[in-house]
């Protein structure tokens, strides 16, 4: 995330020292919110068997983790400021929703929301740091929330069971590992296509090859599997999908103002 964000304020004009202060601010807000994340599914992951977790294995306690994700969020404050008030604003709004689902809307209906959010407003937080504060255009804000509704179903495709028998149960949990690979397929396609489609202009050759692979990709995806229920087939074109999109949206930088 940090690279991608990194790499779109740079494609968008914030200059080598502006895209340096991106990345320490976008690492500082993820590291906040994955310790939280970790701290707060510690419980969970210790009942599931999760061994590849440090809080799981011992290797760190669950204090000394709170204490860092406390700490990253106290540096994310004043470095998400420095790109700007506006800017500043749009990028913390984006973390306390990754920390609202962290601390409790995952279980519930609307645990996309924060993932639209952060998403959607991650365009925001890099026009509004230039010069006119400019807000990005509406397909852009679009697509980084779709980005972010697919990447949040994604996300928990392979954990859909575990998640369900511990008590996590957002929405995709809800859908089911097939109804949940469809919203996957559908958000990330309706990304691609507000990416190639929205801008201004001629739709470019690697435009139209982008919207014919996220298209089979998608169908991948949605479509099920009659010979083998377990593949990991569509989680891996779901990725592609992501994947895609997110390559879209770097080539898009320079259109988001």
């Amino acid at each position: 995330m940090t690279a991608v964000v990194t790499a779109l304020a740079a494609s968008s004009g914030r200059g080598v020292a502006g895209s340096v202060l991106v990345a320490f601010t976008v690492l500082s807000g993820h590291l906040s919110v994955g310790w939280c994340n970790d701290r707060a599914d510690m419980e969970r992951d210790i009942a599931t068997g999760r061994t590849d977790k440090p809080l799981v294995s011992g290797a760190v306690s669950g204090r000394v983790v709170a204490i860092a994700a406390g700490c990253a969020l106290a540096a994310c404050v004043p470095l998400s400021l420095a790109n700007g008030l506006l800017a500043g604003v749009a990028h913390l709004i984006g973390v306390a929703a990754a920390w609202w689902y962290n601390l409790g809307l995952k279980r519930t209906w609307f645990s996309p929301l924060p993932y639209m959010v952060g998403f959607g407003l991650l365009p925001a937080f890099i026009t509004l740091a230039l010069p006119g504060h400019p807000w990005p255009p509406v397909w852009a804000v679009a697509a980084g929330a779709l980005l972010g509704l697919g990447a949040h179903a994604t996300n928990v495709l392979p954990d859909i069971e575990g998640d369900l028998d511990t008590g996590i149960s957002g929405l995709p949990q809800r859908l089911g590992q097939r109804k949940a690979r469809v919203l996957a397929a559908l958000s990330l396609l309706g990304a691609s296509v507000l990416l190639v489609l929205g801008p201004a202009g001629r739709i470019s050759i690697v435009g139209w090859a982008s919207l014919v692979v996220t298209s089979v990709l998608a169908l991948v995806v949605a479509l099920p599997l009659r010979s083998d229920p377990r593949s990991r087939l569509p989680f891996l074109a779901t990725l592609g999908l992501a994947l895609l999109a997110v390559s879209l949206l770097l080539l898009r930088g320079g259109k988001l103002t």
